[in-house]
């Protein structure tokens, strides 16, 4: 694919400020889903750098001929640019659709495929249920764009490593990830000799046998990663300890999402039963 400019049909690309023609500016976004909107336009749910997550109309993307569907493609970073509609009497904020005037591909890695394909409409899934629209997370689009190439590696473990790690990040930035330094209710730091677990509803409390905790060394390693807002060193805190960190994660976003099975997890689990 070239990464030459591949305007919006029927678009018009420049608009007049001061009796001169500008571009539209852009921003760099991903594509998190599309619906159907008419015969040939789509509705498009993009994950922007600048204002988080946003609705836009693509005019004619569904066309034969339009230039915008080889371009529209999920897991590719776009440089997008639209225009603002006003909200009608009665409408929220937040609830416009945006006409999209030009969209780009941005270059980066090849489409993924396969498992990875599965596990990125997972990410998907969790910007699409958790992040309200219009609320920037600069910090969070830049994991999501780290942590999609990291989702092709043929090492099992380090695949699940990026995805707990963009967890972690995906529930800081909305403020429901505890301080790990501490205990939640008491707020007193953690004691050496004692596990503790991450709960949806106490946060970070002493584990009870069998459960699944991390050592206070453990957290304290995630901990650091965070406040540097490292990913790659948040990858590697989470490398040892995936066997339980992995569970209590998904409880806690479980319990935010208010549902036991997100819907990419049950067509994995499905896919799985017809490989037996």
């Amino acid at each position: 694919m070239s990464a030459a400019a591949s305007r919006a049909s029927g678009a018009t690309p420049q608009a007049a400020r001061g009796g001169r023609l500008v571009a539209p500016a852009l921003q760099p976004a991903y594509l998190l889903h599309r619906y159907d909107w008419s015969e040939s336009s789509l509705i498009l749910d993009l994950f922007t750098r600048e204002q988080g997550r946003v609705a836009v109309a693509a005019k004619g993307a569904k066309r034969p001929y339009s230039q915008l569907r080889a371009v529209l493609l999920p897991f590719q970073r776009l440089n997008v640019a639209y225009g603002v509609r006003r909200a009608r009497e009665g409408e929220g904020e937040g609830s416009e659709v945006q006409p999209l005037k030009t969209a780009e591909w941005a270059g980066g890695p090849a489409m993924l495929g396969g498992a990875a394909l599965l596990t990125g409409f997972y990410l998907n899934e969790l910007l699409m249920k958790l992040l309200a629209r219009q609320d920037p997370h600069p910090t969070l689009f830049d994991a999501y764009a780290h942590t999609l190439p990291a989702l092709g590696a043929s090492d099992d473990a380090r695949v699940e490593a990026a995805l707990r790690a963009f967890e972690l990040v995906l529930l800081r930035e909305i403020g429901l990830l505890p301080e790990f330094g501490r205990v939640t209710l008491t707020q007193q730091p953690l004691g050496g000799a004692v596990r503790h677990a991450l709960k949806a509803e106490s946060g970070l409390v002493a584990a009870a046998s069998g459960e699944p905790s991390l050592a206070q060394t453990d957290w304290l390693a995630l901990q650091a990663a965070l406040d540097l807002n490292d990913l790659a060193a948040l990858q590697r805190a989470c490398l040892p300890v995936l066997a339980d960190l992995k569970p209590m994660l998904r409880s806690l976003l479980h319990y935010h999402l208010a549902t036991p099975v997100l819907r990419t997890r049950q067509l994995m689990m499905d896919l799985q039963n017809l490989d037996r």
